[in-house]
């Protein structure tokens, strides 16, 4: 049974193919914003590089922040759920899931069962988020996936000290004007994003097992500040951006089976 699952967020959309609930037979990810002709590419660059055709596919779960744009679904559930879903099976028996999104970042809190007992979450400012991410790359000049390895050749972090995006661009611009090199700099504002997630997910007691998932559990540099922030080791999956779409293809696989 192949079951297809969209995560529509707000900078990316990602789409994964399961059979059977397990195997990822394709997937994709787009650089496209919610309100474009992008989601529509990614579902289709997945049927397009697996040979899969639309008749295949049992059912289609919708989530993130798109979600109800998207008519073809069969469901449309949270994003919240379907992180849950998708990361207590690539990593059994985790407890606490940080998720760094393009406008948002969250927290959810799991039970020994891997159902979700609460969440937290800060969508009103884009500190913390991988918008923050993307403003502070563009001063540099540098692509948001440079980031973790240059950060990793600091020797001395700068301090990021401003909550607001557009007040700690400015900081930024300012440290570098003074002659602060630029991994430095660019480990401040990695362990900015860590201290800020960190607050979050402290609202509520975090439990091991921890992960992060979403695009950003791919900088390193973020992992190793959060696991220092909250005390614990971080642990994520290499396909932790597409989470949320794993997640909406599991659910899918399971109401075909009820």
């Amino acid at each position: 049974m192949l079951t297809l699952g969209i995560d529509i967020g707000s900078t990316t959309t990602k789409a994964v193919i399961l059979k059977n609930g397990t195997e990822i037979v394709a997937s994709s990810v787009s650089a496209v914003a919610v309100g474009t002709r992008g989601v529509f590419d990614a579902v289709d660059l997945a049927f397009h590089d697996s040979g899969i055709t639309p008749e295949d596919i049992s059912c289609i779960v919708a989530t993130g922040y798109g979600r109800e744009m998207y008519r073809n679904a069969d469901h449309r559930i949270s994003e919240l759920t379907c992180h849950a879903i998708g990361a207590y099976q690539l990593i059994p028996g985790i407890r606490t899931i940080v998720d760094i999104g393009g406008q948002d970042a969250k927290v959810i809190y799991l039970n020994d069962q891997g159902q979700m007992t609460g969440f937290v979450m800060n969508d009103k400012c884009a500190a913390g988020t991988g918008r923050f991410l993307d403003v502070m790359a563009n001063i540099l000049t540098l692509n948001v996936s440079q980031l973790a390895d240059i950060a990793e050749k600091s020797g001395n972090p700068v301090r990021i000290s401003n909550t607001c995006t557009v007040f700690a661009e400015s900081e930024v611009i300012s440290r570098l004007a003074g002659g602060a090199d630029i991994p430095d700099v660019v480990a401040g504002i990695c362990e900015s994003v860590a201290s800020r997630v960190a607050m979050l997910a402290k609202r509520n007691p975090v439990v091991k097992k921890v992960c992060m998932t979403g695009g950003v559990a791919q900088n390193r540099a973020i992992r190793t500040s959060l696991s220092h922030y909250l005390g614990v080791d971080i642990l994520w999956h290499e396909k932790s951006q597409l989470m949320g779409a794993i997640g909406a293809a599991i659910y899918g696989f399971r109401k075909m089976q009820e």
